[in-house]
C-alpha cells in the first residue's frame, strides 16, 4: 500500500491532497472512521495522520492536529538548520577558492583569456565565433565534415566570411569529396571569389575552425551544441599542422577527382572498397565519407556487381585482387601546378 500511495499522492503532511484533506477532517470530527473509508487515501496512513484503533483494527483514529503541527514545525526547524550549515560550507569553500585565485596567475598571462573554454549552446558558440572573426587579420582555416553542406549552414556563417573577405583575410576550407555535389557550396565559393580556396578529401577530421593560428574551435559533443575554444599555443599549433598535412593531400575543388583505372568503379566506390577492406561497417563508412547509409549500400551493390562478387566475403577477396584494398594516391602540387601521383 505504501508504494501505491507514493505514486498517487506525492505530498507531505504540510499539503494534503483534496481527498486526504476531506477524509482526515472527517476523522478528526468523528474521532475515528472505518478503515474502508481510507482505502482511497493511503497517504494518510503513510504520513501517520491515521493509525489503527488498538481496540478495533477495522477502525482508524486520527493523530491530533496539535501533534501534526508540532511535527511540521520540528521538520521545518531541522531543514533551516541544515540549510544554514550548507550555506556556511559554501561560503567557506568560496573564500578558499578565491584565495587560490589571487595566488595563481591565469594561464597565458594576466592579459589573456583561459587556454581552454567550454562554450555551451549555439548562441555562445556563435558569439565567440563572431568575436574571433572581428579580431582575425590574416587567415582562417576550416575543416567541414559531413558531406554536402546545407544552405542553412552556409548562410549562418556568410556574414563572418564576408567580413573577413572585406579585410583581405585568406580563407582555406577542407571538405569531403561528396561536398562537390552541393549547389549551395558552389554558389558560396562563387560569391566569395579569390578570398576562399577549397579542397576535398575522401574523409576529413571532425569540424575545425582556426583563426590566425591563435584560436581554434572544435566540437565538444556529438550534437555540436557545445564547443571548445582553444587558445593554448601548443594545441593551436598542433591543429594547424594537422590542417596543413590534410591540405597537402587534398584535391582542389576545381580539379577533377583522379580516375580509378578500373572500368565501372568510381572514385567514391574505390574509397568504400578500401574502408570495407579495413573491416568497417556500412554506417561507419557512410559517416566517414559524408554520405547516407542508403547511398553507401547502393555503391557497395554496384561494386559487388562490377567485381562479380556474390557475397560480402567474396567481395573482400575481389577488392584485394583488384588492388582496391588501399586508398589511391592523392593529388600533389608540382611547380605550382596540380598533378596526380602515380597509381
Amino acid at each position: 500500500m505504501a508504494g501505491h500511495g507514493a505514486d498517487e499522492h506525492p505530498h507531505g503532511a504540510d499539503r494534503l491532497c483534496e481527498a486526504g484533506d476531506r477524509v482526515y477532517s472527517r476523522a478528526v470530527r468523528r474521532g475515528r472512521l472505518p478503515r474502508r473509508e481510507a482505502e482511497r487515501v493511503p497517504c494518510l496512513l503513510e504520513l501517520a495522520l491515521l493509525h489503527p484503533d488498538p481496540d478495533d483494527m477495522d477502525w482508524l483514529v486520527p493523530t491530533s492536529p496539535q501533534e501534526v503541527m508540532t511535527r511540521l514545525l520540528r521538520g521545518m526547524y531541522d531543514e533551516v538548520r541544515a540549510s544554514q550549515r550548507r550555506v556556511g560550507s559554501a561560503v567557506a569553500a568560496f573564500e578558499w577558492y578565491a584565495g587560490l585565485g589571487r595566488q595563481v596567475p591565469a594561464p597565458g598571462g594576466p592579459s589573456e583569456g583561459p587556454a581552454i573554454r567550454v562554450l555551451d549552446g549555439l548562441a555562445r558558440i556563435q558569439a565567440a565565433m563572431d568575436e574571433a572573426t572581428q579580431a582575425c587579420t590574416t587567415e582562417v582555416l576550416t575543416v567541414q565534415p559531413g558531406g554536402i553542406r546545407r544552405e542553412a549552414e552556409l548562410s549562418e556563417g556568410l556574414h563572418r566570411a564576408m567580413a573577413l573577405r572585406g579585410r583581405g583575410v585568406r580563407m582555406r576550407d577542407l571538405y569531403t569529396h561528396v561536398a562537390r555535389h552541393g549547389h549551395g557550396l558552389l554558389s558560396y565559393l562563387e560569391l566569395m571569389g579569390d578570398a576562399v580556396e577549397a579542397r576535398t578529401l575522401d574523409e576529413v577530421i571532425e569540424r575545425l575552425i582556426l583563426f590566425d593560428r591563435t584560436v581554434a574551435f572544435i566540437p565538444a559533443n556529438a550534437e555540436r551544441t557545445m564547443a571548445l575554444e582553444l587558445r593554448h599555443p601548443a594545441l593551436v599549433e598542433y591543429l594547424g599542422t594537422v590542417f596543413e598535412r590534410l591540405w597537402r593531400l587534398a584535391i582542389p575543388l576545381t580539379a577533377p577527382l583522379p580516375d580509378t583505372g578500373i572500368e565501372g568503379i568510381s572514385h567514391r566506390e574505390q574509397s568504400i572498397a578500401a574502408l570495407l577492406a579495413e573491416g568497417h561497417q556500412d554506417a561507419v563508412i557512410a559517416e566517414r565519407l559524408g554520405i547516407s547509409v542508403r547511398t553507401c549500400r547502393a555503391h557497395i551493390a554496384r561494386l559487388s556487381e562490377t567485381l562479380g562478387a556474390a557475397s560480402r566475403t567474396q567481395l573482400g577477396v575481389r577488392i584485394a585482387q583488384a588492388g582496391l584494398d588501399k586508398p589511391r594516391g592523392p593529388a600533389v602540387t608540382v611547380s605550382g601546378r596540380e598533378s596526380r601521383t602515380a597509381r
